[in-house]
């Protein structure tokens, strides 16, 4: 299985695709300004224990970073996700 993730402005999440079409997990986002705010993060049960959340995580706060931007983690996945990676604790306002 391959994931992909992808940033999907227009719904306003990032999208982690398995093998090129599933959709398998998704980090949904509000942006203001300077600021990304992470509102919620949901992983398919069928994609469980896959890795396919951390994936979207490690993207999504990656893409903050390069973009220029802070992070308010309201998602307790990314919160966490965050926690266990302290190279992001930098993004956190």
């Amino acid at each position: 299985m391959t994931i992909d993730v992808r940033k999907n402005a227009e719904l306003h999440r990032y999208e982690a695709v398995a093998d090129g079409d599933t959709v398998a997990g998704f980090a949904e986002y509000k942006e203001n300004g300077d600021t990304v705010t992470f509102t919620h993060t949901e992983v398919d049960d069928a994609f469980g224990g896959e890795g396919v959340g951390g994936q979207l995580a490690k993207v999504a706060l990656d893409q903050s970073r390069s973009d220029g931007k802070r992070v308010v983690p309201l998602c307790p996945f990314i919160k966490g996700y965050i926690e266990k990676h302290p190279e992001y604790a930098d993004l956190v306002r």
